[in-house]
């Protein structure tokens, strides 16, 4: 896949919008990023997923999707080797992303509604 191809399918994702963070594009439910496109290089996506997610996806096909190095791998962010990833897996795991983001997204609203901090 290309890198317009995971861009587009973030964007397909209800309420998903493209901004910049730390000189690349990402993808953003709300201000909560779910995914980033160059990084480390213009080869390469991310998606931030649960470490067991991770695991799972890792698993599935470890030419694809490598942990990110360091304290963010071991949270779930995991690098996405574009040229030789699925279409179809790398959509799967753009929304398991998005869903986590608009689950926080959803949880920062409630807690901003209930007047806690």
């Amino acid at each position: 896949m290309s890198p317009d191809d995971f861009r587009n399918i973030a964007l397909s994702l209800p309420g998903a919008s493209e901004s910049a963070h730390m000189n690349h594009p990402d993808y953003r439910v709300g201000k909560k990023i779910f995914a980033t496109l160059a990084y480390p290089d213009a080869g390469w996506g991310m998606v931030k997923l649960t470490p067991e997610e991770q695991r799972v996806y890792v698993a599935l096909d470890a030419n694809v999707f490598v942990p990110v190095k360091g304290a963010w791998g071991l949270r779930g962010c995991t690098n996405v080797r574009l040229r030789a990833a699925n279409e179809a897996l790398v959509h799967e795991a753009l929304e398991s992303a998005w869903q986590a983001a608009q689950a926080k997204k959803k949880a920062a609203r409630k807690k901003r509604s209930s007047g806690k901090s």
